[in-house]
C-alpha cells in the first residue's frame, strides 16, 4: 500500500511539473507575439495600438514622435530576439537599426514583457527607444559635411580643389524693412541679376534671412568689391570655399561644376541630397559624385526636450538626413552615435593643365560650337579636351556628333593601302562626279592645277572629293567600317573612364551613301574624341585606346594590364574591334602622306610650327538644306608623342577656320 501511494505521488508530481511547463511555454510565445508586434509597430513608428502596458498608447505614439522627429524622415528596422524569462521576469530584446545619411546605427535595447488585464504587453519606457534614454529627452541627429575630393591632373595637378569664394548677398538683419527693397534691386544691378527678380527674392525670405545674390571666386581684381558690396545697405560679402577649377571656362565641359544641389537633383537622389548639399553637375563631377563626395559624419544626441538642440517643424530634415538644427549645448546633450565623415576620394585624371588651358584659351574667342582634343599617341592619355564657349557649356570635344568630312580619307586610304594601292595610285580628280544622279564636287576653291590624273598623295594633300569617290569600287562599305576600328574610330575605350561618343560607321550602305561615305558625309559621325585617335593611332602606329580617368592610386603612365576604370562609358554604336590594327609599316606610309599636306596640300601654314615636322589632314563637312550648304570645319595633326584634333561648327573650310586655331595650339605647346 506504501509502496503504491509513492507511485501515485510521483505521478502527480510529474503530471503537475508538466502542466506547469506547458503553462511557461504558453506565457513564453504570448511574451514573444506581444514583442514581436511591437517591433513591428516601431519599425513603422506608429505604436497607437501596439499592446503596451504602463503608458497609454496615444500618449506612447506622442513621446515616441517627439523622441525621433530629430533624426529626419527615416524609420528603424526593428526586430525582436528571443523572450527569456529570469527571476520571474520576461524580457526581449530589442535589435535597432537606422540609416543615417548614409551610415548604420546599430544597438540593442531590452523590453520587459508582463500579463495585463490577461493580456501580455511590453511595458513602455524611453530606454525601449535607446539604449538610457531617460524622459524628457529627444535623440538629435547632426551631419558634418566632409572634404569633397578634388580632380587632380597629369604631375598631381589640382584641377578641381577648394578655392575661395565670397557669398554676396542681402542680410535683412542689417537693413530696415523700408530700405530692403532699394537695396536688393541695386545689389542686383552690381553683381549683374534681374533686379526685379532679386527683389522679391528678398521680400520673401524670413525676416532674418541671408538671401545670397551670388558666388564670387575671391580673386584680388574681383569686381565688384566688397566695398561696392557693402557700401549697399544690407549687403554682405561672406568668405567661403568651393570645389573650382582655376578658372571658369577650365576644362568646364570635361569636368563639371559643383554646386548646391537643385530640387529636381534632390528628387532623384533617392534621399541621399537635401537642401543646401553640393553635388557635382555635368562631366566627371557628375559621372563620380559618389566617389567625390565621401560620406557625411553623423552624430546622435540625446537632449532634454525643448533644448537647443531639439528641431523645429519648419527645420524637419529629409530621409535619412540628420536635422539641420543648431548644435545642441552644454549639459543638455550627450552623446549616443558618432560616425566620423569620411572625405571624398580623388578622381585622377590624364589632363595636362598647361595644355588644357592653352585648349580652352585657342577657343576663346570661337562665336560657334567648337573643340580642340589632345591625345598623347604612346599611351592614349587624353591631355586636353577642351569645348568653346559657343558650345554653351556642352561637351562637344567629346560627346560631339558630327560628319568628319574630308579627315575620314584618312580611313579611306587606310582601305586602300590593304587593297594594294600605294601613295603614287594614279587616281583622277574631276571637277565633278555623278553617282546615281547625286552630284558630287570638290570643296570651293579647289585648285585647278591640281585636277585631272594625280597620285593619291596628293588628292589626300589637297583633299579631292571626286578621286577618292571614284575608288569606291576598290572598297567596300564594309571594309570602310572596318578600316577605321582599326584606326580606333567607333571602338570600345575600357579605360576612358568618361562619358563619349567615338564615331560610328556604318557597314552596310547604298551606292550613293557609300560613295558619301567615302568623303566623310552620309551616315559617317565622329567626335573630336574620335577624330583624335584616329590622329593618335597613325602617329603610334597601333590602335589607341584613350584614356582619361586613371584608377585610384594610379599615376599618368597606364599599368601594364591594369583593368578598365569602374564607370567607363562608351559611344552606345562602340564595339569591340573589327579591323586588324593599323601596322606601323601602313602608319608610316600615312604619316608621309599627312606630311605632305601641309608640305604641298593646303596647310602649309603649319610648317611654321617648331619642332618635330608636323603631318596633318583637313576636313570640310556640309550638312543642313541651306543653300550654300553650312560646313562643320575639321582639321587632325600630329607632332611628336601629340594628336590633336580641331572643330569648329558652321566654321568654313578646315583649312582657313580650323587650320590657324591648330597652328597657333601647336606652337605655344611646343613652347
Amino acid at each position: 500500500m506504501g509502496n503504491l501511494r509513492t507511485v501515485t505521488f510521483v505521478l502527480s508530481a510529474a503530471l503537475l511539473g508538466a502542466a506547469l511547463a506547458a503553462c511557461d511555454d504558453g506565457s513564453q510565445a504570448a511574451a514573444q507575439q506581444a514583442a514581436d508586434q511591437l517591433s513591428k509597430a516601431l519599425s513603422a513608428l506608429d505604436v497607437s495600438q501596439a499592446p503596451i502596458t504602463g503608458s497609454d498608447p496615444g500618449a506612447a505614439q506622442t513621446q515616441l514622435k517627439a523622441v525621433v522627429e530629430g533624426l529626419g524622415d527615416v524609420r528603424p528596422a526593428v526586430t525582436a530576439g528571443h523572450a527569456a524569462t529570469s527571476s520571474g521576469t520576461t524580457t526581449v530584446p530589442l535589435d535597432f537599426r537606422w540609416e543615417l545619411a548614409g551610415r548604420e546605427w546599430k544597438y540593442t535595447t531590452t523590453a520587459q514583457v508582463a500579463q495585463d488585464g490577461g493580456h501580455w504587453a511590453v511595458r513602455w519606457a524611453p530606454g525601449l527607444l535607446a539604449p538610457g534614454l531617460q524622459d524628457g529627452e529627444v535623440l538629435v541627429a547632426q551631419t558634418t559635411t566632409p572634404a569633397r575630393g578634388d580632380i587632380i591632373g597629369a604631375g598631381d595637378a589640382k584641377l578641381v580643389t577648394e578655392r575661395p569664394v565670397v557669398r554676396v548677398g542681402i542680410d535683412k538683419t542689417k537693413v530696415t524693412k523700408d530700405l530692403q527693397d532699394s537695396s536688393a534691386r541695386a545689389l542686383a544691378a552690381l553683381v549683374g541679376l534681374d533686379p526685379s527678380d532679386y527683389a522679391k527674392q528678398v521680400a520673401a525670405a524670413g525676416e532674418k534671412a541671408f538671401v545670397e545674390a551670388i558666388v564670387l571666386r575671391d580673386t584680388p581684381d574681383r569686381t565688384p568689391t566688397s566695398a561696392q558690396i557693402t557700401a549697399v545697405p544690407g549687403a554682405v560679402a561672406i568668405a567661403d570655399t568651393l570645389p573650382l577649377a582655376p578658372t571658369k571656362a577650365f576644362g568646364r565641359a570635361v569636368l563639371g561644376t559643383v554646386g548646391q544641389a537643385t530640387a529636381e537633383q534632390i528628387q532623384k537622389s533617392g534621399g541621399e541630397l537635401s537642401a543646401g548639399d553640393l553635388t557635382g553637375t555635368g562631366g566627371l563631377e557628375e559621372k563620380y559624385d559618389n566617389e567625390l563626395r565621401g560620406k557625411e559624419g553623423v552624430t546622435v544626441f540625446a537632449v532634454r526636450s525643448g533644448g537647443s538642440g531639439q528641431p523645429s517643424a519648419s527645420a524637419a530634415p529629409s530621409a535619412g538626413k540628420a536635422a539641420p538644427s543648431p548644435s545642441p549645448s552644454g549639459s543638455a546633450k550627450r552623446s549616443v552615435f558618432e560616425a566620423a565623415p569620411e572625405p571624398g576620394t580623388p578622381v585622377r585624371t590624364t589632363i595636362d593643365p598647361r595644355l588644357q588651358q592653352l585648349a580652352d584659351d585657342t577657343l576663346a574667342a570661337v562665336g560657334p560650337a567648337s573643340a580642340i582634343v589632345a591625345i598623347r599617341p604612346s599611351d592614349g592619355a587624353v591631355l586636353a579636351a577642351a569645348s568653346g564657349p559657343g558650345s554653351k557649356g556642352y561637351n562637344t570635344a567629346m560627346l560631339g556628333q558630327y560628319a568628319p568630312g574630308s579627315i575620314f580619307k584618312t580611313v579611306d586610304s587606310l582601305a586602300l593601302l590593304r587593297q594594294g594601292a600605294t601613295p603614287e595610285l594614279p587616281v583622277e580628280c574631276t571637277p565633278t562626279l555623278t553617282v546615281d544622279g547625286k552630284t558630287f564636287q570638290n570643296a570651293t576653291g579647289y585648285p585647278a592645277a591640281h585636277l585631272g590624273t594625280i597620285p593619291l598623295r596628293d588628292a589626300y594633300a589637297h583633299s579631292c572629293n571626286t578621286a577618292f569617290i571614284s575608288q569606291r569600287d576598290k572598297v567596300s562599305q564594309e571594309q570602310l567600317a572596318a578600316t577605321a576600328t582599326s584606326l580606333g574610330v567607333g571602338v570600345d575605350a575600357p579605360l576612358l573612364g568618361a562619358d563619349a561618343f567615338l564615331g560610328s560607321v556604318p557597314d552596310q550602305a547604298g551606292s550613293t551613301e557609300h560613295a558619301a561615305s567615302m568623303i566623310g558625309q552620309g551616315k559617317v559621325l565622329f567626335s573630336p574624341l574620335a577624330a583624335a585617335v584616329m590622329a593618335a593611332s597613325v602617329a603610334k602606329g597601333d590602335r589607341v585606346s584613350p584614356r582619361l580617368v586613371l584608377s585610384v592610386g594610379e599615376h599618368d603612365e597606364p599599368a601594364a594590364g591594369s583593368s578598365a576604370t569602374p564607370g567607363a562609358t562608351a559611344s552606345p554604336t562602340a564595339k569591340e574591334p573589327v579591323g586588324k590594327p593599323i601596322s606601323q609599316a601602313e602608319a608610316s606610309t600615312l604619316q608621309d602622306m599627312m606630311r605632305a599636306v601641309v608640305t604641298s596640300g593646303h596647310a602649309g601654314f603649319l610648317l611654321s610650327v617648331p619642332g618635330a615636322p608636323v603631318g596633318a589632314k583637313t576636313g570640310t563637312a556640309e550638312f543642313g538644306s541651306d543653300n550654300p550648304p553650312k560646313t562643320h570645319a575639321w582639321i587632325i595633326g600630329i607632332h611628336g608623342d601629340l594628336a590633336v584634333a580641331v572643330f569648329v561648327d558652321e566654321g568654313g573650310l578646315g583649312a582657313t577656320v580650323s587650320g590657324p586655331l591648330l597652328t597657333t595650339f601647336l606652337t605655344k605647346a611646343a613652347q
